[in-house]
């Protein structure tokens, strides 16, 4: 299977490289200058030229806390962009695969969220992000999946994973937020997900296939004891720790408001597609192996 995916350099996009090629499957990683996700035309024409069997779009602008000052470039990008992707899948008759977020939830509800909740973000990121949801399902309803992940972390790039080791590495002590929940998902495991939606989309022209998907890890942590994980299995490798203490949203103010409970209910990817990722605990000892191999 050839499958091309919007952007270059992100967690998602590094990850879906290396498992398509240990699965067989060409991985097409199209970005700027050649594919830029706020110029529609450079869109169309770097897809047609990739010659896909599939697409992911994966490009994103994900910056929360600055997209509450750059409202513009955020919707262009996440609404606007992820409009034009679509357009240019169904120009080509493949099926598109549309990375989405937590964040179009306003995180009130006390359970997980399944698909049919009602949205509500609380910010210009999460808000952005629904905006691409919509314009997908409206422009290509007929062929595209939305896949919502949460709390993603990998070997690769910047994420909470490698900012709780690098601070480990000065503090003993990190106040870390504990009244936060969700699913700390590994973007290997989304990868995977990914493959599989794409592989099952490839094959078949099953409606049910195609609509939203919440596709995140199992299990459930708050920040707080996500990097207490981290530090465990740091010291077991001979790396950094430091002591956690819990502290609260209202300690740790940001421009942007964070759901409170970004939990996600996989119910319904797991009965469409046969996807079910591994639990967090799993997937984070496999990237702190990456990290951090172990020296005894």
């Amino acid at each position: 299977m050839r499958i091309a995916v919007t952007g270059t350099a992100g967690q998602v996009v590094t990850s879906l490289i290396e498992r398509g090629a240990a699965q067989g499957h060409e991985v097409i990683a199209i970005g700027r200058p050649d594919l830029d996700l706020a110029d529609p035309a450079s869109i169309a024409r770097a897809l047609e030229a990739a010659k896909p069997d599939a697409i992911v779009s994966a490009a994103a602008y994900t910056a929360v806390d600055k997209a509450e000052s750059e409202s513009d470039l955020a919707h262009a990008v996440n609404g606007a962009g992820a409009g034009a992707v679509a357009q240019a899948a169904k120009a080509l008759g493949v099926p598109l695969i549309h990375i989405s977020t937590d964040y179009v939830f306003d995180g009130t509800l006390d359970r997980p969220y399944v698909e049919s909740d009602p949205t509500g973000p609380t910010g210009v990121y999460g808000a952005s992000k629904l905006a691409g949801e919509q314009a997908v399902l409206s422009t290509y309803p007929e062929n595209s999946a939305v896949l919502r992940v949460a709390w993603v972390y990998s070997p690769f790039g910047g994420n909470f994973v490698k900012t709780m080791l690098r601070l480990a590495g000065d503090r003993d002590d990190l106040g870390v937020v504990g009244d936060q929940v969700g699913n700390p998902t590994s973007a290997l495991a989304i990868a995977d997900g990914i493959i599989q939606v794409a592989t099952n989309m490839v094959a078949d022209s099953y409606p049910e296939q195609r609509g939203v998907f919440h596709m995140t890890a199992q299990g459930e942590s708050s920040w707080a004891d996500f990097a207490e994980a981290i530090f465990a299995a740091s010291a077991a490798r001979g790396g950094p720790s430091a002591s956690v203490r819990h502290i609260g949203t209202a300690d740790y103010p940001t421009p942007a408001t964070r759901p409170a409970n970004s939990r996600l209910d996989c119910a319904r990817i797991a009965k469409v597609h046969g996807v079910t990722l591994p639990d967090w605990r799993v997937s984070l000892d496999e990237v702190m192996d990456r990290l951090q191999p172990a020296t005894n």
